[in-house]
């Protein structure tokens, strides 16, 4: 269900997503790691809501301290 948007916001989400797939977490394991409710991410994740500035920032910094390429 990810789609992109025109400024690449989604890309981060699905680089996400794909990451706690890859490590075999649930939403609920994976957005306590990070810091956010799960609905939270399970919203980003299907594309009803899309991560502020400041989300955005930690997602990115979370991905690179994981040695995820952005």
């Amino acid at each position: 269900m990810l789609k992109y948007d025109k400024r690449g916001k989604m890309k981060l989400v699905e680089q996400l997503e794909i990451y706690r797939l890859e490590n075999k977490l649930s939403q609920q394991e994976f957005a306590k790691i990070i810091g956010v409710h799960y609905t939270t991410l399970n919203r980003w994740i299907m594309n009803k809501k899309r991560p502020n500035k400041i989300w955005l920032y930690h997602i990115k910094k979370f991905l690179k301290k994981k040695g995820v390429k952005i």
